[in-house]
């Protein structure tokens, strides 16, 4: 399923259209959009996968979506998830109501706000290049459900960014369960990591 391309041809043929608006990526990614954007994003079926995870029925918060990653592909690849993308920029926002409105997703909505001034209680929480891993927990586990999972999608030179938060994550009630590593579909060798966290 990751490599359907075909599936998400006219999600990214919209995105470009928004693209040449805002500036959603650089237009050195736009050749790269499949690899390093939705492929990356739908990689966390390789975490629902290896969990047995049936994510019909519940939500998941995508903190700082900015161009809509992951939250945009996940809402097209699992119709039953709730998906809330997340971000303090309006205009950004904006382009992914577009891009949503026009392929009808109707389970994804946008948030315009701060992470760190929203309530709520989320089954997943998804966050791609927003901070580094202390940090961007600070925000993720106050608003993930006993149980739940963080999932920060990282590049390979992760090992550094855990040390780090492994306090901040224990202290928050997460627990660092495991890293699954993948490859984006490059002709160069492109190693990222989802850096999974259970909250307790």
């Amino acid at each position: 399923m990751m490599n359907n391309k075909e599936l998400y041809a006219d999600y990214m043929t919209r995105f470009l259209k928004e693209n040449a608006k805002i500036n959603l990526i650089s237009q050195n990614e736009e050749k790269f959009l499949w690899e390093k954007h939705v492929f990356d994003s739908l990689s966390l079926e390789l975490f629902f996968e290896k969990y047995g995870i049936q994510p019909e029925g519940k939500s998941l918060l995508d903190i700082g979506t900015g161009g809509g990653f992951p939250a945009v592909p996940l809402a097209i690849r699992y119709p039953e998830l709730n998906v809330t993308a997340l971000d303090s920029i309006r205009k950004k926002l904006t382009a992914i109501e577009n891009i949503a409105g026009e392929l009808k997703i109707t389970n994804l909505k946008t948030l315009c706000e701060r992470a760190e001034n929203i309530k709520g209680e989320y089954d997943f929480i998804t966050s791609r290049a927003v901070a580094k891993l202390d940090k961007i927990s600070t925000y993720a586990l106050p608003l993930l459900k006993e149980g739940g999972y963080f999932i920060a999608y990282k590049s390979k030179k992760v090992s550094e960014e855990i040390e780090e938060g492994r306090r901040t994550i224990k202290r928050l009630g997460g627990k660092i369960v495991d890293i699954i590593e993948y490859r984006l579909p490059l002709e160069e060798v492109y190693e990222r990591n989802l850096v999974i966290i259970e909250k307790k």
